[in-house]
């Protein structure tokens, strides 16, 4: 079983891998012998700072700015093909200040609009590869979110988008899957998880008694990734500590 999940010499590539539940995703296919690139938002990989939860530590890193399609489409290619793909991007306005133009915009180009320009600036390199594609969403594309619209919308549409490509790029060869995490302990959670009281609350909810860490997610990417998973297609697994129930 161990050898199912051993990715060495295997390509992979985590959009938002720089920090938070892409950061864990990327160190977990790193340290099962994969080759990883990360994209994030900073202009080097030295600005990232560890208390923040970055680690990029035999990582490849490039800048992109995902919400710009054109960016995505210039960003040079990490690899000579790809075996995994893993996107990960997300972004959140507080302040219901996705209730407004401006916030609702940026959210969804994020967090929505740049899967599918990722998806499809990969998706040949996937096919010859047989490979792979874990689309990160999140328990709140289920149901409804206070104050956060976008958010709620574009992780919906991001699940409908998993179930989707699953289907029309099975027959390339090419399994595309997802994972919808709960409360994990990141820089877009700190409104939560810096407030004791709001924290209390949330973990009162959650049945396994905690939060979810990055590496938790990496476990179920790991799986999606690998031989294990050959004949799951379409389907996003929730990653929750029963939270949604």
């Amino acid at each position: 079983m161990a050898g199912d999940t051993d990715f060495t010499g295997k390509r992979v590539l985590v959009v938002g891998g720089s920090s938070g539940i892409g950061n864990g995703i990327a160190h977990g296919f790193r340290q099962r012998g994969g080759q990883v690139h990360v994209w994030g938002t900073r202009a080097l990989a030295s600005e990232y700072d560890a208390a923040e939860g970055s680690d990029l530590d035999g990582l490849g890193y490039t800048c992109v700015d995902v919400g710009d399609p054109d960016a995505v489409a210039a960003a040079p290619l990490p690899f000579a093909g790809l075996d995994v793909l893993v996107l990960c991007q997300g972004t959140v306005v507080y302040r219901r200040g996705e209730f407004a133009r401006e916030g609702w915009d940026r959210v969804m180009a994020v967090n929505l609009d740049s899967l599918m320009h990722c998806a499809n600036r990969f998706r040949d390199h996937l096919a010859a590869a047989r490979g792979s594609m874990i689309i990160v969403s999140s328990i709140s594309g289920l149901k409804a979110n206070i104050g956060n619209p976008a958010y709620a919308a574009s992780k919906a549409g991001a699940i409908s988008l998993t179930k989707t490509l699953g289907q029309a790029w099975a027959p390339l060869g090419i399994r595309v899957n997802g994972l919808a995490p709960g409360l994990v302990d990141t820089k877009l959670t700190k409104v939560t998880t810096e407030h004791p009281e709001r924290l209390a609350g949330a973990l009162a909810r959650i049945p396994d008694g905690r939060m979810g860490t990055p590496a938790d997610m990496a476990g179920t990417a790991i799986f999606l990734a690998s031989p294990l998973a050959s004949y799951v297609t379409g389907h996003t697994v929730i990653v929750d500590g029963g939270l949604s129930l």
